[in-house]
């Protein structure tokens, strides 16, 4: 919130109203989804299990998945899981919780910094209202919705970013060379009353420490080059050492460096394979530093493992994960650009708003236009977005009838007519059809025989490629939901249309938000019932009940394949598993460590296995052939199928 003088308070800004929407909300949203579904198989299943093994080897620096080493990412995500589940228990839905703290944080941020950009031209008596439309929007916008349904560290950049936005602006204004604010309070000419900028300076650097920790180096480009670029641009670089850079430096270090420290002397450099374009020797600083940072940023990194998004499809989804209120953008982004084109006709303040927000979202936006991206990368610019669409919504709230009020009333308008209401109508009809008209599936059909799989999980590179898999027979695993999305599409479009064009602007965007939290409910719904597909628990469960009716010590689980087809069996089942032809991804460089286990078999060693005394599970995704294969070794049994995916067992 903006500071004041003891001799001028300032009003009361936060809404305890606006709070409780919020909240109710993300409880609604984030904590309802807690519990179902089981986790999905690759990153979300990886990166908990990590968690996981953390606590069980009591090891916080050094990443183990499966028993081998696994530096693809920094460790604050590990300790949340690891931190949840040793208060709450080893529950997958202790593991989420951090996730979902983190999103109400994102929540209560946005809220913040929207107050601070957007109190002047709210209404008189809701000064929080552009921070209120920006938070709701973040809490029922697609992309964070989507992208908070399994453990990846996406969502807390947008955290990281909002919180170093806000840090940043107020430790401006405390450094600027004046005896008046942004906000037009006035300081005596002492300069004794005007609070210090060391404060924020310090939280600055201990967000950019947490950025760091929770997905690279790229935690230190997008709060740098924001701050280099907004003082450039507004012509104060020499303001740049009152920020106090030494002690916030010691503050970053201090918080940012151990680890870092740690995991180059726990994995120092050892000799790598040749043949693959690798260098002789390479260590934590080689893998982590160069392999994850730079060499992805040119897509060359080794294995190629990952998928990548065309520029113009990027910038498309871009649209979509802040839908519904990507339709007030264009409306919000030309207010924007007309401030700063007019920067003699805006406040301070409505200058100081345009060039954060249009800066920010265009900083992340570029870099990852410029290099490697996938569908997601874009989530930290969507709190700037959701700001910039809150702040056109509150203006259009006013009751004034002067220019700027009756724009963004004719944008907010024209833009839900011709945009909001053809899509959620063509929407509204498609779900509606296939509720109605999608066959009934018989009791007990696993879903995967109504999918046009493409393959196996190789061929799904992308978060959302299985979204093609879907056909108009599998509609009918999901009435339910597409009724509820029918009906939650016609809310969304026309009842809040009428109700904005009769003027009740807040009732018009809480039925929005409202319609949207019902579509997003009913999208966790689907996701539940296409859980067979994402991921394995049920299979995992089935190999824990036949160990508990006939134990035996020695067991094995081998997964046919590599790790991520099959993560969530060892988070479920707490053992370790091997693996067939399985020695890539995230695995291959800690496979060559000296204290990597002997867990890559072979089709020789997997016979060999088959045919042995010790109880072997098989998951496969090709259980014809296999059983064909290992029948001339030793009895072949099914023990569980689901998803496409069966366990194999020799007894």
């Amino acid at each position: 919130m903006p500071e004041a003088s003891p001799q001028h308070a300032s009003p009361r800004l936060w809404s305890p109203r606006s709070l409780v929407i919020l909240i109710v909300t993300w409880l609604v949203l984030q904590v309802g989804g807690l519990f179902t579904p089981g986790l999905l198989d690759d990153v979300d299943s990886v990166y908990i299990e990590i968690a996981r093994e953390m606590l069980r080897r009591h090891d916080f620096v050094t990443p183990y998945i499966n028993g081998i080493r696994f530096f693809d990412k920094p460790p604050l995500m590990y300790w949340m899981a690891a931190g949840s589940m040793h208060l709450f228990g080893v529950h997958d839905w202790a593991a989420r919780l951090p996730l979902a703290l983190a999103v109400l944080a994102l929540l209560l941020a946005t809220y913040a910094l929207g107050i601070r950009l957007f109190a002047a031209i709210s209404p008189a008596s809701s000064p929080d209202r552009g921070g209120f439309y920006a938070s709701l929007a973040m809490a029922t916008s697609v992309g964070p919705y989507l992208y908070t349904r399994f453990y990846i560290p996406d969502i807390l950049l947008a955290l990281w970013m909002t919180l170093a936005v806000h840090l940043f602006l107020i430790a401006l204004d405390r450094i600027k060379p004046q005896n008046v604010d942004s906000q037009n309070v006035h300081f005596p000419e002492d300069g004794n009353i005007r609070p210090s900028a060391i404060l924020p300076c310090l939280a600055f650097a201990a967000v950019m420490a947490a950025n760091v920790l929770t997905k690279g180096l790229i935690g230190l480009v997008f709060p740098i080059g924001f701050v280099f670029l907004y003082l450039a641009l507004t012509k104060q670089l020499r303001l740049l050492f009152k920020l106090h850079l030494l002690p916030s430096a010691l503050v970053f270090l201090a918080l940012a460096a151990p680890w870092h420290i740690l995991a180059a002397l726990r994995t120092p450099a050892i000799a790598l394979p040749q043949g693959l374009g690798l260098p002789a020797t390479g260590g934590w600083a080689w893998f982590y530093l160069y392999n994850e940072h730079i060499a992805r940023f040119l897509s060359r990194r080794i294995p190629h493992d990952y998928g990548l998004t065309p520029v113009w499809l990027f910038w498309l989804y871009l649209a979509i994960w802040i839908m519904p209120w990507t339709v007030f953008l264009p409306g919000a982004i030309r207010d924007q650009i007309h401030t700063l084109r007019n920067r003699a006709h805006a406040t301070a303040r409505q200058h100081e708003a345009a060039l954060a927000l249009v800066l920010w979202a265009l900083l992340v936006l570029g870099f990852f236009t410029l290099s490697n991206r996938q569908e997601y990368y874009s989530l930290p610019a969507l709190p700037a977005l959701a700001l910039m669409a809150g702040g056109l919504l509150a203006s259009a709230d006013r009751t004034q009838t002067n220019k700027p009020t009756l724009t963004a009333n004719k944008s907010a308008l024209n833009w839900h007519l011709y945009a909001l209401i053809p899509l959620t109508t063509v929407a509204a009809i498609i779900c509606g059809y296939f509720a109605i008209t999608a066959p009934h599936p018989p009791p007990g059909t696993d879903i995967v025989s109504f999918l046009a799989i493409a393959g196996g999980p190789e061929v799904y590179n992308l978060s959302l490629s299985h979204i093609t898999d879907l056909t108009g027979a599998a509609m009918g695993f999901f009435r339910g939901p597409l009724a509820f999305t029918a009906i939650g599409m016609l809310s969304l479009g026309l009842g809040s249309y009428l109700l904005r064009r009769a003027k009740h602007t807040y009732a018009a965007n809480l039925t929005l938000a409202a319609s949207m939290a019902l579509i997003l409910l009913a999208a966790h719904e689907g996701l539940v019932r296409f859980y067979p597909i994402l991921g394995s628990k049920s299979l995992a469960l089935a190999i824990n009940e036949a160990q508990r009716v006939y134990p035996q010590p020695d067991d094995l689980i081998i997964i046919d394949g590599e790790l991520t087809s099959g993560s969530t069996l060892i988070f479920y089942t707490s053992q370790q598993v091997h693996l067939i032809n399985g020695r890539g991804n995230g695995l291959w460089y800690g496979s060559f460590w000296p204290d990597s286990p002997q867990i890559f078999e072979t089709e020789q060693s997997l016979h060999q296995l088959w045919a042995s005394r010790r109880r072997i599970f098989l998951f496969t995704y090709n259980p014809a052939a296999r059983t064909r294969d290992l029948s001339l070794y030793a009895a072949t049994h099914t023990l569980a199928t689901a998803g496409g995916k069966t366990v194999l067992t020799n007894r």
